[in-house]
């Protein structure tokens, strides 16, 4: 009894022709299996995009009314800014004419201080001529 036979060419070729059938056959296999899943994977796919899409479109909504908070808190700051330069305007203002009419009666009080001392020197100088 031989150990070891040595196969022929039409051996070798029956073989081969067998293993590519055999390969033919798993690929088929794997492609159906592939075909099966392939409307789940798809759907999977679409799912993830329109999850990815909701995200986004929530994202920007988010960042718009974002902006447009901040926006109209700078818009309120700066109002608010507005509104005291010109009350500290009015009370300049005021405090302004105020200090006006109070050099304006002090003035008043002078002049009429003066003329009334003028009056009295006049009343006493033809006082002074009469007695003469």
């Amino acid at each position: 009894m031989a150990l070891f036979k040595e196969k022929s060419f039409n051996d070798i070729m029956d073989e081969r022709a067998k293993a590519r059938a055999a390969m033919a056959e798993r690929a088929k296999k794997a492609a159906e299996a592939m075909k099966s899943t392939a409307a789940d994977r798809m759907a999977e796919r679409m799912k993830i995009v329109t999850e990815r899409a909701e995200r986004q479109a929530r994202k920007a909504t988010e960042k718009e009314a974002a902006r447009l908070a901040e926006e109209a808190r700078k818009e309120a700051g700066r109002k608010a800014a507005e509104e005291t330069r010109r009350k500290a305007e009015a009370d300049a203002k005021a405090a302004k004419e105020a200090k006006e009419a109070a050099e304006l009666r002090a003035m008043i009080e002078l002049l009429a201080e003066q003329k009334s001392r003028r009056d009295a020197r006049y009343a006493a100088r033809k006082d002074r001529h009469k007695k003469k």
